[in-house]
Formats: structure tokens, sequence, C-alpha cells
């Protein structure tokens, strides 16, 4: 037995004990559990990371991008474009807005949202796109920028929950619209539980999601809108500002085990690896492989102890949530033959080449050499 993890947050976890330590010893002794000084602290310097003037946190990836949404004044009836290959949430934060998700299809080769495909779905109620940054790489925004150029009613938005780090002809995230992301656990930049936030050099923008995701609140028990509770915990931030020191030695660990991969992968019947768009600095979130053998594969990884996972198994409108946007037409041929082709496999900082190695061992005795 091979014994690969699919991620190990372990290795990272000891990378930054000690400071999470201390960081929680200082919270437990101020009793700072909300808003506390870690807060403002983080956004400051994830927001200079990312080259950004401004960074929100919130409770989680989902609630950024509803709250972004929002905040550009997205509501009921508008109509609202994002890749069918998407993680359930980009739909679902769309519909908490009370708007109506309209879904693009992907390219066949990195899976990002297809422009021309948006093109074609643009209609007199549609108020936004969504490019999302899917598996490590930027969605091709300055394209999106193209399709909608002239129509000043709708916003370009970024959903950048697999990205942190990631940058698209030198510019990172948040550069061509607001941008939402998530810090679950196993994003390149994780907390220890949910949290996420949203990006943007518009200080309007920041304001009101700051007042929306606090009851609508910018001053104690004074209500001007209708919002929610969505705070990044000060535990979390803690978290956070730790790893956030090590993230581009991380990312670059992640792109050091993707070229492996491709190396130790390349020559393998019937099994087409990912790449980077041009122009893109990838930071491989994910290492999503295609093959008309998929169960065949993911079986023989998972009897020697590998792990391995689908992202995603359906697009958008294949689940029971979002049928009824299903375009009657069709329209979404890529996503929906590639949702039976795509698998994921170990992909994290620390992996080491023979673990990789045992991954690639156990793909060319199951699907053969070309």
């Amino acid at each position: 037995m091979s014994n690969v993890p699919f991620v190990d947050l372990a290795w990272q976890h000891q990378c930054v004990a000690d400071e999470v330590q201390s960081g929680f010893a200082e919270v437990m002794a101020t009793t700072s559990f909300i808003d506390g000084k870690p807060v403002a602290a983080f956004e400051t310097e994830f927001a200079e990371f990312c080259g950004r003037t401004s960074c929100v946190g919130v409770a989680n990836g989902t609630d950024a991008i509803e709250l972004g949404l929002r905040a550009h004044g997205i509501g009921p009836g508008d109509e609202v474009i994002l890749p069918a290959n998407t993680f359930i949430a980009t739909a679902e934060a769309v519909a908490r807005c009370g708007a109506t998700p309209v879904l693009a299809d992907c390219d066949p080769v990195q899976l990002l949202i297809d422009p021309v495909s948006v093109a074609d779905h643009l209609t007199s109620q549609t108020r936004a796109v969504i490019g999302v940054h899917l598996y490590g790489q930027i969605a091709p925004m300055e394209r999106l920028a193209e399709v909608v150029a002239g129509r000043d009613e709708v916003v370009l938005f970024e959903d950048a929950a697999q990205a942190q780090g990631a940058t698209r002809n030198g510019l990172g995230i948040g550069s061509w619209g607001t941008a939402a992301t998530s810090f679950y656990p196993g994003k390149n930049l994780g907390a220890y539980g949910d949290a996420g936030a949203v990006v943007t050099d518009d200080e309007q923008v920041a304001t009101l999601v700051r007042k929306l995701g606090a009851h609508g609140s910018a001053q104690r028990y004074v209500h001007d809108v209708v919002g929610m509770n969505s705070r990044l915990d000060t535990l979390q931030a803690v978290v956070l500002r730790a790893k956030l020191r090590h993230l581009a030695e991380w990312n670059q660990l992640r792109r050091d085990a993707a070229d492996r991969y491709t190396d130790l992968l390349s020559g393998i019947e019937d099994l087409q690896l990912p790449s980077a768009a041009d122009g893109n600095e990838h930071v491989w979130h994910l290492y999503v492989v295609q093959t008309g053998r998929r169960a065949d594969a993911m079986a023989a990884l998972s009897a020697e102890g590998i792990g391995n996972a689908i992202h995603y198994p359906a697009p958008v409108h294949r689940h029971a949530a979002f049928s009824s946007i299903a375009p009657s037409g069709g329209g979404l041929s890529v996503s929906e033959t590639t949702a039976e082709r795509i698998f994921s496999l170990p992909m994290f900082p620390g992996i080491t080449r023979e673990q990789q190695e045992s991954v690639a061992e156990t793909l060319r005795s199951t699907l053969g050499a070309s």
C-alpha cells in the first residue's frame, strides 16, 4: 500500500504550529474573539498580497460571492452568467441574491469559462459575469472584458476560491473586478474551519460588503440595509496570517509537483494532462487529469491507498437544485463530456517525489503506455 493522501494538512500545520499557538494564546488572553486585531491585520496583508486596495474578511467563500454581488446591486430580475463547470457555491450565491444563474460552457483544454459561450448567453437582463478561477489558474478575464465591453451595466466578477497567488499576465486576483475567495481548509491558503474574503479596488464596494456582513450596520444598533451575519473569526485570522507568510513558497512547491507529474505521467495511454493557459502563472490547487477509463484508474489508486477525487462529478445544471436552469437547447457539451472524464490526483505542498512516483506507477500499470 502506497498510502498517499489526497491532501496533507498536517504538513502545513507543522510549518506554522508555533506561530498559531502563540496567536491563539494572545486571542484567549484578550478575549478578542470577534473583530480582534488579527482580523484587520490579515485584511491589510492579504490585500497587499493580491495587489488590491481593500480586503474584507467574511465567514466563508459562498458568503463572499453573495456579499460581493449584493454590493454591486445584483438582485431579483438580474441574470448572472457563470460556468457550468464550477462548484455549486458559485450558482448558489447568485440564487441567494435573488438573481438567476445563467450557465456558460467551458473550454476543452483548461476547462475554464468559455468567452464565446458567455457572448452567446448575454441578454438585456445580464448584470454580471463571473469568471471562475478554476483548479489554480485565472479565467480568461481580459477576453470576458471584451465580451461585455460597452455594457456598463454588466459587472465583471471573479470567483477566486482556488487561485490565491495565481496571476494572469502578471496581474493577480481582483484585477478585473471584485473578487471573492474561500479559505476552506484545503485551499492553497486554508483556515482551520470556514472563512472567506472579498478583495477589491473599489472602496465603496468594500464598505458595503463590510456593512452587509455586519447585519447591514456600520454603526452599532443602526441598520441601514438588510444584511447578514458573516464575519471572519479572529482565531481563523491568526491561522491565515501565519499561513500567508508561507503561501508564495507553498505555491512554488505545488508548481514543482505539477512539473514532476507532467514528467512522470507523460506517455500513459488515454490520459490527458492539465496545462496552464498562456499568460497564466498556475498555483495548482488541483491537478486534474482526464481519461475515458476513469473508474478503472480511480479504483486502482484507491486500492493502493492513494487519494483521489472528482472536481466536479456533475455540472451545475445536473444537480436537482438547479435543474430548472438547464438550457433547453443544449450548449454545455464540453462541461457535460468532461464531467465524465476528469479526476484529481494528490496535490499539496510537501508531496514527495516518491509519493508522485507511486501515483504514476499505478496509473501506468492500469492504463498502459501509449
